[in-house]
C-alpha cells in the first residue's frame, strides 16, 4: 500500500511538472475579452454603454491564454475619440486598424496579436446635455528686475466641454483653473494645471496646459498731452492738466523712440456721461514695442464751454 502511495505522489509530481513545462511554453489561440470604452466624445457619455466582446487570435503562453478565456472580467480601455467613426443614434465604430494600438490594455502587455476576428467594432454611448465654455486661469507670477510678462498666460486649450443637468449648466460661464504659482521669471515658463471641476458637473478634460512668455522691458518716461475727441462744434473742450507724463515699459533693446507714436485722447462722449466730469485718457496709436504703459496722472477734470456768438 505504502509503494502505491508513493507510486501516485511521483506520478502527480511528475505530471505537474509536465504541465507547468507545458504551458510555459508559447501557443496561439482565439481569446475574447469584455471591453467598454472610455472616451471622450462630444455630447455623449465618458463610458460606452455596457460592454464589447473583442476576439482576436493572439500568441501567448498557455498560462496566459487559460487565463484570458477563463476571465469574465470587462477591461476598461481610454480611446482616443479621433479613432471612432460615427454610426449614428449614438454607435460608435473602430477599426481594427485604429483597435491595435490598444492591444497591450485589452490583452496584456505579454501577449501578440496575430489577427482580430472582425473588421470593426461597434460601442454605444448616451447622448449627454453640455455647453462648450472658457477656461479662466487663476495665477499668480512676479518677475526679476527689468523683465515682465509678454501678454498673458496662454492655455491649451483655451475651452473646455461641461457635461451634466441643463439647470445646473445654465449657471456655469467658465471654468477655473487651480491656483499656480511662478516667481522670479527671467524667461518664459510653461505647465499643466488641473482645472476646478464644478459641483455635480463632468469635464471633458480635467486639465490643461499653460505658457507665460516673459521679455525684457527698459522704462521710458515722456511727458504728453492728450487731445480731446469727438468735441461738438460751439464747444471748448479743455483738461487739466493739460499735460500728463506717461511712464512706458519698452521691449528690449530699444528699435527706436517710442514716444514719437504716441497719441493719448479724451472723448467729449465719455465726459457728456460722466457724474464727475473727470475721464480717464486712452492711448489711440500705441507702438508695438510698447508693452505696457501708465499716465500720470491717470484722470482728468474736463471742463466744456461753450464759445460765445459773434
Amino acid at each position: 500500500m505504502k509503494r502505491w502511495t508513493q507510486f501516485l505522489l511521483c506520478f502527480l509530481l511528475s505530471a505537474g511538472i509536465w504541465l507547468v513545462h507545458n504551458l510555459s511554453h508559447k501557443y496561439s489561440g482565439v481569446v475574447n475579452v469584455p471591453v467598454v470604452a472610455h472616451t471622450s466624445l462630444l455630447g455623449y457619455s465618458e463610458y460606452s454603454r455596457g460592454s464589447v466582446s473583442v476576439s482576436a487570435r493572439c500568441q501567448a503562453t498557455g498560462f496566459r491564454l487559460l487565463r484570458l478565456n477563463h476571465s469574465s472580467k470587462t477591461v476598461t480601455v481610454t480611446v482616443n475619440p479621433e479613432d471612432f467613426t460615427p454610426a449614428g443614434d449614438g454607435v460608435f465604430t473602430i477599426s481594427a486598424a485604429e483597435l491595435v494600438k490598444y492591444v497591450p490594455a485589452i490583452f496584456g502587455e505579454d501577449v501578440t496579436l496575430l489577427a482580430f476576428l472582425s473588421q470593426n467594432f461597434s460601442f454605444s454611448f448616451d447622448a449627454e446635455t453640455f455647453r462648450t465654455v472658457a477656461v479662466k486661469p487663476v495665477y499668480s507670477a512676479s518677475f526679476s528686475p527689468q523683465y515682465m510678462a509678454d501678454g498673458p498666460v496662454k492655455l491649451h486649450p483655451d475651452s473646455v466641454t461641461v457635461y451634466g443637468n441643463p439647470l445646473l449648466l445654465s449657471s456655469v460661464n467658465e471654468v477655473l483653473t487651480k491656483p499656480f504659482a511662478t516667481g522670479e521669471l527671467d524667461n518664459g515658463a510653461s505647465g499643466v494645471v488641473r482645472l476646478s471641476q464644478p459641483s455635480g458637473l463632468r469635464l471633458s478634460m480635467q486639465e490643461v496646459a499653460w505658457s507665460l512668455d516673459v521679455v525684457r522691458f527698459v522704462e521710458v518716461r515722456t511727458r504728453v498731452k492728450p487731445q480731446p475727441r469727438n468735441v461738438p462744434s460751439g464747444i471748448e473742450f479743455s483738461l487739466y492738466p493739460p499735460v500728463a507724463e506717461a511712464v512706458l515699459k519698452c521691449r528690449f533693446p530699444l528699435r527706436s523712440d517710442p514716444s514719437s507714436e504716441l497719441l493719448f485722447y479724451v472723448d467729449y462722449n465719455e465726459f457728456e456721461t460722466s457724474p464727475s466730469g473727470r475721464c480717464i485718457a486712452r492711448c489711440d496709436s500705441c507702438p508695438t514695442d510698447v508693452l505696457e504703459y501708465t499716465l500720470e496722472p491717470e484722470v482728468f477734470d474736463c471742463i466744456a464751454v461753450e464759445e460765445e456768438r459773434r
